[in-house]
């Protein structure tokens, strides 16, 4: 039975993670810590766990082996270390640090614990990512050009987001730092290493951080990435389109068409329907779960928690300064 204490319920994914780990028959939540303490007592109380407010007295408990953060990023670095000096695995939710100088940090002191490390990038789970990430690797569609990732909602346009979500001291930004992870963490995955970065952002409602926003970024193999979000735009399908020198893939919500020089050949309107897409893997927390009790490998863990914060670093920079930024 693996022990899970939730950090914080500031993260509006936090409740979904306690529910997911409550539900699993081989770990639970042992107790809940939280930076307003009283939201992490009223969390607690719904959870039936033990409320602790001091954070050094909850990592020093014995039944207490992992924890979840769900905190605000501006807290991460912090948090981690000290979970990782107190011998504690860690899962996280996105980003894992505001600075790559943080992630180094943190990845000193859970390299030197030799605890496990978890970030939670869910869309590396989901059959469709997999299958275009297949179809990149094995040439398919021939040399990528460019691939165009948009995820949106209408969270601030709409209202549902809590405003404590707009406040760029905790956050480190808007629309960008958080839903606009899953375009930057499949962009670099799917591409390689990135060379420099363009961004423009801006706010369409009157909150202190943006609300739509792009990044262009060009990759080492000279393929150009389009990473799209926005949070005043509901009703809108994840959206995928991979170009290559010899094919096309053109993905909304869960509906993935393919197009190539030899499909075209013998498929009417030369597009052919994907039916048969690959299983989806387990959800990040699910794959910590595992990894701690089992020792199955992890999907995403320091390297790519790295590797998402220098892209939203240097795409920040790049807005702030109205300049392109080399890495």
């Amino acid at each position: 039975m693996l022990n899970i204490a939730m950090l914080s319920k500031w993260h509006v994914h936090a409740g979904g993670y306690a529910r997911f780990i409550q539900n699993q028959p081989d770990a639970r939540v042992a107790c809940v810590w939280d930076e307003d303490a009283a939201r992490g007592q009223a969390w607690a109380d719904e959870l039936g766990v033990p409320f602790e407010a001091d954070l050094d007295a909850l990592l020093a408990r014995p039944d207490v082996d992992a924890v979840a953060i769900d905190s605000p990023t501006s807290m991460h670095r912090d948090l981690m270390i000290k979970a990782a000096k107190a011998k504690k695995h860690i899962f996280t939710e996105k980003c894992m640090c505001l600075k790559v100088a943080d992630c180094d940090a943190v990845i000193k002191a859970v390299e030197e614990a030799g605890v496990i490390f978890t970030i939670s990038f869910p869309q590396r789970t989901m059959g469709r990512n997999l299958f275009i990430k297949q179809r990149i690797d094995d040439g398919t569609i021939g040399d990528v050009t460019l691939l165009r990732v948009r995820d949106s909602h209408d969270g601030a346009s709409a209202g549902w987001l809590p405003e404590y979500w707009y406040d760029p001291e905790t956050t480190g930004g808007g629309a960008m730092m958080d839903l606009g992870a899953h375009p930057m963490y499949l962009s670099r995955w799917m591409l390689g290493r990135p060379v420099r970065i363009q961004s423009m952002f801006n706010a369409r409602t009157s909150h202190a951080v943006e609300d739509n926003s792009v990044c262009a970024i060009e990759f080492e193999n000279k393929a150009i990435a389009v990473a799209e979000t926005s949070l005043v735009s509901g009703m809108n399908p994840q959206i995928m389109e991979v170009y290559g020198t010899r094919g096309i893939i053109i993905c909304e919500g869960d509906k993935v068409r393919l197009r190539t020089r030899d499909i075209a050949k013998f498929v009417e309107g030369g597009w052919a329907e994907v039916t048969k897409l690959p299983e989806n893997q387990p959800l990040p927390l699910r794959q910590f779960i595992d990894s701690v009790l089992y020792g199955k490998p992890v999907s995403f863990g320091l390297k790519e928690g790295r590797e998402l914060t220098e892209l939203m670093e240097n795409a920040y920079i790049a807005d702030r300064e109205k300049k392109e930024i080399l890495f």
